[in-house]
């Protein structure tokens, strides 16, 4: 590839994280993920705004080419269709979103955190930007191999630790209709976020959410109770810094599991060195060591955690976002 043809790619990239970002504040996301076409005046109404500025923001997505116009007028001024690679786009966005947004305080005060380290603690991240951009890569990232090995299960129950905006746990329950789910996650923005989309999903009545942390499940396992499947993506690892309460952690979901139940734990493996994915690899590993405290486990160090807990059986795979692992420990 010539350095013209990155820059050029770079620079669309750029452009489409922020404008996938700005819908996403508008209230947008659901219209352009979706496959049908909508009209300036759904637009309008989905983002409560006047039909002139959410045209504006409407006509600069067709000129990105985020979205095409149909040639049909009506008295709602035609009909725009989401571009068809929409869900690529979004996917790379994501990482963009993910390191530059969600990642903010980390990047602004870096020399504060490089002198001192404990600092980051006073720089805490927008949790609703974590939630966002992780669903973002996580839609063609680790979602599709986590989503295909947790429905070939048949599962009654399902519960998501870490659930962020809820995103893959409503996928789940949207294709297996006759489950129910629990979403935990410990950030409160993230919780609404997940309520909101779960009832624009059509599944609210089948899904709780619970705002706690995970560690809280050693003391009271009640949502995890009866589980067929119990999921954890990228969330298991905050609490490596404490062994004790990790190995506890892992005997509870092992013990609350339904007979025949499963932890499906999504989490990432450190500086992984091949050409595919040593760059993402590197910032997420570096970026959760040095301001996130966390020390992210080797693949070995995993199993040796599952076994510790007494799970019969372990595999792990490699995902498609760099240094994304699913390891599946069979109760």
């Amino acid at each position: 590839m010539k350095s013209t043809d990155f820059r050029e790619t770079a620079a669309d990239l750029a452009a489409d994280a922020a404008f996938l970002q700005m819908a996403e504040n508008l209230g947008l996301s659901a219209l352009l993920d979706g496959r049908s076409p909508f009209t300036l005046r759904e637009a309008a109404a989905a983002a409560d705004l006047p039909e002139d500025g959410a045209g504006a923001f409407l006509r600069a997505l067709v000129s990105a080419g985020l979205l095409e116009q149909s040639e049909e007028q009506s008295e709602t001024g035609g009909r725009f269709v989401p571009c068809a690679d929409m869900a690529d786009r979004r996917y790379q966005a994501g990482y963009l979103s993910w390191s530059l947004n969600a990642n903010r305080p980390y990047i602004d005060h870096a020399a504060e955190i490089v002198r001192e380290p404990a600092a980051a603690v006073g720089y805490p991240r927008d949790g609703r930007q974590v939630a966002v951009s992780s669903r973002w890569i996580g839609s063609a990232g680790f979602y599709p191999d986590v989503i295909a090995r947790i429905t070939e299960r048949k599962p009654r129950r399902v519960v998501d630790l870490g659930a962020g905006a809820g995103a893959l746990l409503i996928r789940l329950l949207t294709e297996l209709p006759d489950s129910t789910g629990v979403a935990l996650d410990l950030s409160a923005g993230a919780c609404e976020e997940a309520e909101r989309a779960a009832e624009r999903a059509g599944v609210r009545d089948r899904l709780e959410v619970a705002h706690r942390s995970i560690e809280s499940l050693v003391d009271d396992a009640t949502p995890v109770r009866d589980a067929d499947v119990v999921h954890a993506g990228f969330v298991m690892h905050d609490v490596v810094s404490k062994p004790e309460v990790l190995d506890r952690l892992l005997r509870t979901v092992r013990s609350s599991l339904a007979p025949g139940g499963c932890f499906v734990v999504t989490d990432a493996v450190p500086f992984t060195p091949g050409a595919r994915e040593r760059g993402f690899s590197a910032l997420f590993s570096y970026l959760h060591a040095s301001s996130m405290d966390v020390k992210l486990p080797s693949e070995q160090q995993w199993r040796d955690g599952f076994a510790r807990a007494g799970f019969s059986e372990v595999t792990c795979t490699p995902l498609r976002m760099p240094g994304s692992r699913a390891f599946v420990a069979v109760g």
